[in-house]
């Protein structure tokens, strides 16, 4: 059987690690307990997350234990990595509520039955510490000088750091101790961006409890340009279908620049390697067949097939025809959104949630970039009559790719 570093590493996944050839080996002779931490900022996971939810499935596939930290007491502080200012302090309420919420997207991904992967919050540990106590036993194997070398803290240098946030790579280091003495943790994951915080807790454990253990971290999903993935015009991508609803989230993946695609097919997907390499060979217009593919691929991991399926025929029911489909997103019109008869273009960008103000509505008809039943409106005076709704509906496209159903029935 392959060694799930080899699979790791073949779809460009490992960005850093601490000793490969040791990590190579432990991952070969042994079933390892290793753990990734999430800090519960919001009430769903985004496509920022993706790469690490599938570095955990891939590893549990290879027999690997997989414990998902959420971090219900470093939130409480907040991670100052890849943040040019501080993040807005949360309530511990809101932090539960988040915890819940991650709670229910990670099964989707990894197995938690029968003690095959475990799910623990920090603040669990964390919350009960006496800080005199955590500085004498922590805080006196760690050394200013080389926290301020640390890429997470240089870049905010010169904006300001508070206090408040330097804790936070005591309490990450501190989460590794933890759970390697409690819980045989011999490896912790997590995105590039957590490398100096992993290898405070590599370091720590080390120092601490003579344990050996090990970091590696991942690629960040960004695209050929070095830009983050998982934002549009609507803001972050979530996997939560009540923020980004999975014909959103499908599309946002048929759309992914040419250049990216066969990235995301390797990251964000089970498609073996081998297809996938055979799949890059397409050229032309053959490369939307392969967006297509990776779209309903990493829709159905996360929204389950049959909104894969209901994504997948919309979108060709869209593009192929022209045609409005039952699993567009649609918005229900009612008689008060008329006025004389009618609605204006520009409101109807309002209602369809198509613009997010009135300002951006007249700029994209100015530009050319709203159909209604594939005729282009150009005049930000325009309206659409209630006529035009004869079969119940009408189909508005905002610019090449975004197609949306205006439901009215007197």
């Amino acid at each position: 059987m392959k060694n799930v570093f080899d699979e790791l590493k073949a779809r460009g996944m490992i960005a850093q690690m601490t000793n490969e050839e040791k990590i190579r080996e432990l991952l070969e002779k042994e079933k390892v307990t290793f753990y990734i931490g999430f800090d519960p900022t919001a009430d769903s996971l985004h496509v920022g997350h993706f790469v690490q939810l599938m570095v955990m499935a891939h590893m549990q596939r290879a027999g690997h234990r997989p414990v998902a930290l959420l971090g219900g007491g470093t939130g409480m502080i907040g991670d100052p990595s890849g943040k040019t200012d501080m993040r807005k302090m949360m309530t511990p309420e809101t932090i539960q509520h988040n915890v819940d919420c991650f709670k229910k997207q990670m099964s989707k991904f990894v197995d938690f039955e029968d003690g095959k992967a475990l799910m623990v919050n920090n603040a669990d540990w964390l919350m009960n510490l006496n800080y005199i106590e955590f500085m004498r036993e922590v805080g006196v194997h760690f050394s200013v000088n080389r926290m301020l070398s640390a890429e997470c803290f240089k870049s905010r240098m010169e904006r300001g750091l508070s206090f408040l946030e330097f804790n936070y790579m005591l309490m990450q280091g501190y989460d590794f101790y933890h759970l390697n003495q409690t819980l045989g943790c011999k490896m912790e994951l997590g995105g590039d961006d957590q490398w100096s915080n992993i290898i405070a807790g590599v370091e720590l454990c080390r120092r601490k409890a003579g344990e050996e253990v090990y970091g590696m971290t991942f690629a960040l999903l960004t695209t050929s340009e070095g830009k983050k993935m998982g934002k549009t015009e609507k803001g972050a991508v979530w996997l939560n279908p009540e923020k980004t609803t999975p014909y959103d989230f499908f599309q946002y993946w048929r759309n992914v620049d040419d250049a990216d695609v066969i990235k995301c097919l390797k990251l964000l997907t089970f498609v073996p390697v081998e297809e996938i390499d055979e799949l890059a060979k397409a050229e032309g217009s053959a490369i939307n067949a392969v967006k297509e593919r990776l779209a309903y691929e990493v829709t159905k991991l996360v929204h389950g097939q049959e909104e894969a399926d209901k994504a997948l025929e919309a979108a060709r029911s869209v593009f192929g025809a022209g045609a409005a489909s039952a699993n567009m997103p649609s918005t229900e019109l009612t008689a008060a959104d008329f006025a004389d008869g009618q609605i204006s273009a520009i409101d109807l960008l309002m209602k369809t949630g198509l613009t997010p103000s009135r300002g951006e509505a007249r700029r994209l008809i100015e530009q050319g970039g709203m159909a209604v039943d594939d005729e282009k409106v150009t005049d930000i005076a325009a309206v659409i009559p209630e006529s035009a709704f004869e079969k119940g509906y009408v189909v508005v496209k905002k610019g090449k790719k975004v197609f949306h159903k205006a439901v009215f029935s007197r």
